[in-house]
């Protein structure tokens, strides 16, 4: 449905033409201008917010800057659903190169795609991060288990190395808004936790 049809729709119901905002960022700056743009409709000043969503995201950036000179990245990939399989794309991977990784199989600014469980074998993830859109930890919990019961997901290496994650997708990594930094922050703590410990665990991610 385009942005005239849901124009029309809403002003067939109110009887009043409406504004209507229409978003579909997919990097961090588009957020950013986003809610820019969103301060500016409504008249609030949202300098002060970007500002420190931006120091956040430096702060992750500065201390994993460095990590790629002195070991290798590793290999992440984030499952956005699991039947069919998909990875999460968007900001996504840039979150993950953000947190110190390396993002298999999406690109940033791109949609989410499709993704073959034997390709998923082939590259072997370091570490494995459940993100379905619009679940719960829980729920996360249970829809994983329904891949990491096949008898082939113990030859990965993150399986074998105890370094496949959960997280509350729905509150936080599918949602374009200021809450992609908390995202930020739980990916750097989950890939690096000799580096971050910001107390995300169990709360918003969790081991599988």
């Amino acid at each position: 449905m385009s942005l005239s049809d849901v124009e029309k729709a809403v002003e067939n119901i109110t009887q009043n033409p409406p504004k209507i905002i229409s978003l579909q960022p997919n990097f961090l700056k588009d957020v950013w201008s986003d809610i820019e743009n969103i301060g500016h409709v409504f008249d609030v000043d949202s300098v002060k917010v970007i500002e420190n969503l931006e120091a956040r995201v430096k702060i992750v950036e500065q201390r994993t800057k460095g990590l790629a000179s002195t070991e290798v990245l590793p290999k992440v990939v984030c499952i956005e659903w699991t039947e069919p399989l998909m990875v999460a794309a968007n900001w996504i991977p840039e979150l993950v190169e953000l947190a110190g990784g390396k993002p298999l199989f999406s690109i940033t600014g791109k949609n989410s795609s499709k993704l073959k469980w034997e390709s998923l074998m082939t590259s072997n993830p370091d570490i494995v991060i459940f993100m379905p859109c619009g679940f719960d930890l829980n729920r996360t919990r249970a829809e994983a288990q329904l891949l990491t019961s096949l008898p082939e997901w113990q030859n990965l290496h993150a399986a074998q190395t105890g370094r496949v994650y959960i997280t509350d997708g729905n509150a936080y990594f599918n949602r374009p808004g200021p809450r992609l930094v908390e995202s930020l922050e739980i990916l750097a703590e989950i890939l690096h936790p000799e580096i971050f410990q910001y107390g995300y665990k169990t709360k918003c991610w969790d081991l599988l």
